[in-house]
């Protein structure tokens, strides 16, 4: 991960289905936030939306569930929850 240089630290793609996962300083330290759109070619250019029909629906879950972990797997140990109990 590249502190200070602006751009996703990492992106997931499934189809035409893409997660990019940007890292943010904070006064508590790095954060990682997600967003989600659907690419497709229009007229020779590529261009993205955050608009989805039903059978991109699977695919979302695929990419968010798949970003969840790399932000699990690479994130900072303040970003992750404390092993408790939720009942």
């Amino acid at each position: 991960m590249s502190k200070g240089k602006p751009g996703p630290v990492h992106e997931i793609r499934m189809g035409s289905v893409k997660a990019t996962i940007w890292e943010n300083e904070t006064s508590v330290g790095s954060r990682h936030n997600v967003t989600v759109a659907r690419i497709y070619k229009e007229n020779e250019e590529w261009r993205q939306t955050d608009s989805f029909g039903r059978d991109h629906l699977p695919l979302i879950a695929k990419v968010v569930d798949q970003a969840h972990s790399w932000i699990f797997q690479n994130g900072h140990a303040d970003e992750r929850p404390a092993n408790r109990s939720f009942e």
